[in-house]
């Protein structure tokens, strides 16, 4: 138990990011899923457009710290290599 009062802030602070940082993470997963979604019905163009949302939004939790950057790059980029595959299919 924190006995100071700044570790007791600090507690009420980690509380708080990691509540910010989880809903983030989870954002960041509905679009990914979004993605994955459209790949499986195999419409091309509603693929593309959230591969474009996914991407945005990947990149931007990147900035906050939520994902790695290399983590990031490589899902953007295998989520970009199927969309590819899907509309070089039709």
């Amino acid at each position: 138990m924190a006995n100071t009062a700044s570790a007791k802030k600090a507690i009420r602070v980690i509380a708080r990011r990691t509540a910010i940082n989880k809903a983030r993470r989870s954002r960041v997963r509905t679009f990914w899923r979004r993605v994955e979604e459209a790949i499986t019905s195999g419409d091309s163009s509603v693929a593309l457009a959230a591969l474009r949302q996914a991407e945005s939004e990947t990149m931007r939790a990147v900035t906050k710290g939520v994902v790695h950057k290399n983590a990031a790059s490589r899902k953007v980029s295998r989520l970009t290599r199927r969309v590819k595959a899907l509309a070089a299919a039709k």
